[in-house]
């Protein structure tokens, strides 16, 4: 297969599951294990965002919610997981300290990956995006799955690796590893994503300059 670009079509960018919580002092009760850094390593998207809010990516931006009756819950707590993300609850709301702003979007998603039962694939094609650019957490968890439910969608694929955090160092880098193996090139850097917004940017304005 030919080497592809770090944006392949026109790009949106994800932010998943970064929220009031993450940043929030209060006594974390869900049960989710972080590795070290977790919040250090997502609160990194923050510099993606202001860019992608100057040149014009789009921004999406994803949180799992749960009814206060736990009714949708399924089979999320059979595992590591305790009660975690319910709707009412503030420190579920999408993160002040990422900006978001009302020209972004927002999706609630009820599962790990943010197209199962979400209208992600309906705005998707509305924005006619090509490439994903994946940020948030868990890495091995709802961004990976979202990956791979992204790829086998045919979508091109990248995980900022330093603005993502796991589980565990293991559990994080295990997914990293398994995204890589879908898709070459699918492991980019902060500092590199950032250089592509500009340049994408630049290239799009040439482009309707001429």
């Amino acid at each position: 297969m030919p080497k592809r670009e770090i944006i392949v079509g026109n790009p949106a960018l994800v932010v998943i599951d970064i929220m009031e919580r993450d940043f929030s002092e209060a006594v974390d009760e869900s049960g989710i294990p972080t590795m070290p850094g977790y919040v250090e390593r997502v609160a990194k998207t923050r510099e993606l965002v202001d860019i992608a809010h100057v040149v014009g990516v789009p921004i999406i931006f994803v949180k799992e919610v749960h009814r206060p009756d736990h009714v949708d819950f399924g089979r999320e707590l059979d595992g590591s997981e305790e009660i975690h993300c319910i709707e009412t609850d503030p420190l579920t709301d999408y993160a002040k300290d990422m900006d978001p702003r009302p020209t972004d979007y927002f999706i609630a998603k009820r599962r790990y990956s943010c197209f199962f039962g979400t209208d992600l694939e309906i705005l998707l094609k509305g924005l006619r995006v090509d490439t994903l650019v994946l940020t948030g957490g868990l890495t091995d968890v709802c961004v990976h799955y979202t990956f791979a439910d992204a790829h086998q969608h045919d979508y091109f694929c990248r995980v900022v690796e330093d603005c993502v955090a796991g589980s565990s160092q293991r559990a994080h880098h295990g997914a990293l590893e398994a995204m890589e193996y879908l898709q070459a090139g699918a492991r980019r850097t902060l500092a590199e994503m950032k250089d592509t917004f500009s340049h994408f940017a630049h290239e799009a304005s040439d482009a309707a300059a001429e």
